[in-house]
């Protein structure tokens, strides 16, 4: 009997001092009425921490109480979503007391969404919405499974007459086919828009672009000739090029100007996001090139290139803008400030969707 209570002792000591030693429980990110918002973190042991965030000008380091809490108060940040980390003695941090995360191969920031006074596009609002749904398919030209996104709108049957347009939508280098709802909130903003009725019902197929270590040409081809044929195989869409339309960012806006210019009699609208066009597909594609303009002009619906005034991609961007025009390619373009944020994509897409299939 006294051995049985000396364990229970020493195990109820050792639970104790577990408990004890247990992080406190603290809520990250905290918004306030006034749009300001408090970051905290608990690293006892940390000598600075700082919070970086695309709603900062610069990194702003925190305080440290006697409980070993580091915590800092922005703003006010004007209503949008963003992602942020913390930095903890020159080490890049995500804050473990938010579950929204960034959708990233690479380093997984945290999310903050500071809703508007009005709902923004891209917040949810009470309207008929549509579905997200997780498909596989087979790539014969990767040789593999991969996986791809497909919103269907508001009221959309599967076995119903309706057919619908298809916008391919591609995300960012290091991103994954979830970044476009997880943070581009596409799904959303098509959702407020065709309630609006500033956009058409479209189904919108988003893949996963990125195919190392295959050479990016290959995704091209996995587009043209597995992602296409899957979706007309398994929902009711119309398969004609005006009913067709290819967008995305960064590489991703790369890759729509090589898949969509090469392949007019497929896409009629080609809506790049400040595009990177620094890859040999690019310079196989583009350098010498000689389009039959008039040809083109005839097949493209609409052809845009938006980016922003601090975008690190600004100047190539407005280079490959020039040589289209010299080359006589009939092309819109929106440029508004900010930098290559998932803030501007949002708006690229909003402005995209209410321009496709209205021609």
């Amino acid at each position: 009997m006294k051995r049985f209570l000396s364990i229970f002792f020493l195990l109820f000591s050792v639970v104790i001092t577990c408990w004890a030693q247990r992080p406190p429980a603290i809520s990250s990110p905290d918004l306030h009425a006034d749009k300001t918002v408090t970051f905290r973190l608990y690293a006892p042991n940390a000598k600075k921490v700082s919070l970086s965030g695309e709603f900062l000008k610069a990194n702003e380091l925190m305080t440290k109480d006697n409980a070993g809490i580091w915590s800092v108060t922005v703003g006010p940040v004007k209503p949008d979503i963003y992602p942020y980390s913390f930095t903890v003695d020159s080490i890049q941090v995500a804050d473990p007391n938010n579950t929204y995360v960034f959708a990233n191969e690479r380093f997984k920031r945290s999310i903050v969404d500071i809703p508007g006074n009005t709902p923004l596009l891209h917040a949810l609002q009470n309207v008929p919405h549509g579905k997200v749904t997780y498909r596989n398919y087979k790539s014969g030209t990767l040789k593999t499974t991969r996986q791809l996104l497909v919103y269907t709108p508001p009221g959309f049957n599967p076995n119903g007459k309706t057919k619908y347009p298809v916008l391919y939508l591609i995300h960012g280098g290091s991103d994954t086919e979830e970044t476009w709802t997880k943070v581009g909130r596409a799904n959303l903003i098509a959702d407020n828009l065709i309630a609006q009725k500033k956009a058409k019902p479209m189904i919108i197929v988003m893949p996963y672009g990125n195919v190392r270590p295959a050479p990016m040409p290959d995704f091209t081809q996995d587009v043209t000739k597995d992602i296409i044929p899957f979706i007309e195989a398994n929902y009711p869409v119309l398969t004609d090029s005006k009913n067709r339309a290819v967008a995305g960012f960064s590489v991703g806006g790369g890759q729509t100007l090589n898949i969509g210019l090469t392949n007019t009699d497929k896409f009629a609208y080609v809506c790049s996001y400040a595009p990177y066009t620094a890859t040999e597909e690019f310079q196989k594609n583009f350098t010498n090139w000689n389009p039959n303009a008039a040809a083109l002009n005839k097949q493209l619906k609409l052809f845009t290139i938006s980016v922003g005034t601090e975008d690190f991609l600004y100047e190539p961007v407005k280079q490959n803008i020039a040589m289209f025009k010299e080359k006589n390619i009939n092309l819109e373009t929106l440029i508004v400030p900010g930098g290559h944020t998932w803030m501007n994509c949002r708006l690229f897409l909003a402005n995209s969707l209410q321009q496709l299939f209205k021609n």
